[in-house]
């Protein structure tokens, strides 16, 4: 078969066929089906791990999620950032009339009628995303989010020759490389480092002949990675979170009481007026980020309380009290996570979705929380230099 998609490689006598796909490219799908047809492989891998296989041949999965032990673990804003991430895919999938990951499922339907040994060769998604996530220092993490939450906005007007076009190195490299200013680290997690992973599995998967079914993006990188060797486990491996961040955590707290404090001794009307701005700042902002979020008005009235407390101790954060309000008060019914998958093509489904609204109260409010620590924490210092000198 001549396409530019398709890859074949030798490596230790083993032929492996890459192929390039769209993730939502109807074309992608018709060619995934013919290659395996036509080399019947003695092993066909797909660019899943063990959950996203679970996830996309399990079509109730939502309905077995527990949005209130979502927000205990601190993994709400993980969690909305992957629904966010894949809303895009899936405005686009539905344009085309197809299903996101139709050609991965494709490849699985494939591998199962020539008697192929199904691998999923990509890194486990938990892992992928923690590794992420604790490589990223806090002001990182807010700019991912706002744009995360910025591109629910954007418009999905693309043509599927445009779609196809996406295949090519050279218009991939360059969106890599845009987004790599941003967050150097994104593009290492994400591609570089599960381009090793893949190459791996792929290169020790059964047989004499290998079809591999992946991203367009991790072709080159694949390419190159399998003539070298790597070690899966220490890949896998997720980092601990920072020292550095926890006692960040705690000084940033303890210097702001000490302030205060030390305000009280010199002029107390100095005082109350740091710890009033402290509370307004924390608890507006927050309570604005749940407003947003269209939460209830006393899950509001939550976020408001809970920032100036919750802001002083890093195990603490609003949005866990303000969404656990949302939770108890507009509690998700069955068909909320029924829907989950259909409202979030769109913005409106979001907000609409009681799951994904009471993910966005959490986010949205620990946000908001964020900046009135950082314009509170300022202004308290602000009174406090103003005093003394």
């Amino acid at each position: 078969m001549a396409s530019q998609n398709v890859h074949h490689l030798e490596r230790d006598g083993k032929k492996i066929i890459l192929i390039g796909t769209a993730h939502v490219s109807p074309k992608s799908v018709e060619e995934v089906k013919e290659v395996i047809e036509q080399y019947k492989p003695d092993a066909v891998c797909v660019e899943l791990c063990q959950a996203r296989y679970q996830s996309i041949t399990d079509a109730d999965r939502w309905k077995k999620m527990d949005v209130v032990k979502v927000i205990k673990e601190g993994k709400a804003m993980m969690l909305l950032s992957n629904l966010i991430l894949s809303s895009h895919q899936k405005r686009l999938a539905r344009k085309f009339g197809i299903k996101p990951g139709q050609e991965m499922i494709q490849g699985i339907e494939s591998a199962k009628e020539v008697n192929a040994t199904l691998c999923l060769a990509d890194r486990d998604i938990q892992s992928t995303m923690l590794r992420l996530w604790r490589s990223m220092g806090f002001v990182g993490k807010m700019q991912l989010m706002m744009q995360l939450l910025f591109s629910l906005f954007s418009n999905d007007d693309m043509t599927e020759e445009e779609l196809e076009k996406m295949k090519g190195q050279d218009m991939l490299a360059s969106v890599l490389e845009e987004l790599s200013r941003s967050f150097p680290l994104f593009k290492t997690i994400l591609i570089d480092e599960r381009d090793q992973y893949l190459a791996e599995k792929i290169k020790t998967a059964p047989g004499s002949t290998v079809v591999a079914v992946l991203g367009a993006a991790h072709i080159p990188g694949v390419k190159k990675e399998l003539d070298r060797d790597h070690d899966l486990k220490k890949l896998s491996k997720v980092p601990a979170s920072s020292s550095v961040g926890k006692y960040i955590g705690w000084a940033i707290p303890l210097v702001i009481l000490a302030v205060i404090a030390s305000t009280f001794s010199i002029d107390q009307a100095t005082g109350i007026d740091q710890m009033i701005s402290w509370i307004l700042w924390n608890g507006s902002l927050a309570a604005l980020g749940t407003l947003i979020a269209l939460g209830h008005p006393l899950s509001i009235l939550v976020a408001f309380m809970a920032a100036p407390i919750s802001s002083l101790s890093p195990l603490l954060a609003a949005g866990w009290f303000a969404g656990l309000t949302e939770a108890i008060l507009r509690k998700p019914k069955v068909q909320d996570f029924e829907n989950m998958s259909e409202d979030v093509y769109s913005l409106k489904g979001f907000w609409r979705n009681k799951v994904t609204r009471i993910l966005l109260v959490v986010v949205l409010a620990n946000i908001g929380s964020s900046l009135g620590t950082i314009i509170g924490g300022a202004d308290v210092i602000r009174q406090f230099i103003n005093t003394v000198f």
